[in-house]
């Protein structure tokens, strides 16, 4: 599991993720502002969590950046522990904030991991 801690100390300073762990899974917990269920995607596959997510911006018509800085785009790869697996992964997205339930078990070779809006 050090490798995934090591990994998330890589992801940009702006993302906020929080890794915890239970006898039977793993929960990753990303913040994402922005971000709903129809802008992430995730899948698993060789032993690695792909991430992708973006967030969508109102910029009212009467504004224009003078500076921005907000990250809109993360696209991150991430390895899983040795005991970790895509299969029956669920992810939701709460509020701009990521959580995926990845159980412990064998590895499978691919799995989109389906991501759900939580206020459903």
């Amino acid at each position: 599991m050090s490798a995934l801690r090591d990994a998330l100390r890589d992801l940009p300073e702006t993302v906020f993720a929080d890794l915890l762990e239970s006898e039977d899974a793993y929960l990753l917990v990303i913040d994402l502002p922005g971000a709903t269920a129809e802008t992430v995607d995730v899948s698993v596959s060789a032993g690695r969590l792909q991430i992708e997510a973006r967030r969508e911006k109102d910029l009212p018509r009467e504004f224009r950046y003078v500076e921005e800085e907000r990250a809109l785009f993360l696209d991150a790869e991430l390895p899983l522990p040795p005991d970790a697996t895509g299969a029956d992964a669920e992810g939701t997205v709460s509020r701009g904030v990521l959580e995926l339930h990845l159980p412990k078990a064998g590895a499978t070779p691919e799995t989109a991991v389906p991501i759900e809006d939580a206020e459903a």
